[in-house]
């Protein structure tokens, strides 16, 4: 196959779901490149902001944010954590959400568009998803982000001057409305070669015959 698949992911930087599918896929790729037979891969991350009138600091904990914004108990609300904690610890990722401070995407959406200009998105992905849900890390602010940003090997300065312009803001948007146009009504959701949609944190397994399945339907395609 001479040109990769296409996968893009409409995620958002604080849906917990997003890192663990995150993981799933990535072991995919990792099982995919043990075969030379197998396509290459190239992803891309699409913005999806699951709740765009979020404040930057939200003033209340991740049990308070749930409770307020599903309309449930507490008690439900940390129920629906602790399963969530407990599936993310089974792919490897510690979730501490006594620390994690709630906020507003949409600069962290702005920056992953900066730093995919940049040949940097990937790391940068992984980078703001380890900040926010392991480090009690800020990602709503523009500061603290241009560290993140930094951190990456991406320009400080050219970071924080891209995010007090608002630089990437209509991609982001543009995102948003390819998603609306797609029917994405919930996130992580994968879009393989523009013609499959796989919606979720789904296993390893069903991403691997996915993506053998797109590769192999292409490579019959007439030319």
């Amino acid at each position: 196959m001479s040109e990769p698949l296409s996968v893009q992911i409409w995620s958002d930087v604080q849906c917990p779901w997003c890192y663990i599918g995150k993981r799933k896929f990535e072991a995919a790729l990792a099982e995919l490149a043990a075969d030379p037979e197998a396509p290459q891969v190239e992803v891309v991350y699409r913005s999806f902001e699951l709740a765009p009138d979020t404040p930057v600091d939200f003033e209340g904990t991740p049990v308070d944010y749930l409770s307020q914004r599903k309309g449930i108990a507490p008690e439900q609300a940390r129920a629906m954590i602790d399963r969530v904690s407990g599936i993310a610890e089974s792919v490897g990722l510690d979730y501490r959400y006594d620390d994690i401070h709630q906020t507003n995407t949409v600069l962290a959406h702005e920056l992953l568009h900066f730093a995919k200009a940049h040949g940097k998105q990937l790391e940068l992905k992984e980078r703001l998803l380890r900040a926010y849900f392991t480090e009690g890390r800020h990602i709503g602010r523009a500061d603290d982000l241009a560290e993140l940003a930094a951190e990456v090997g991406l320009d400080r300065d050219a970071a924080a001057t891209a995010l007090a312009e608002h630089s990437h803001l209509a991609e982001v948007k543009a995102d948003m409305a390819q998603a609306v146009a797609y029917g994405i009504q919930g996130v992580p959701f994968f879009v393989i070669d523009d013609r499959y949609g796989i919606s979720g944190a789904q296993e390893t397994a069903h991403f691997v015959a996915a993506l053998r399945q797109a590769a192999a339907e292409r490579a019959e395609a007439p030319a």
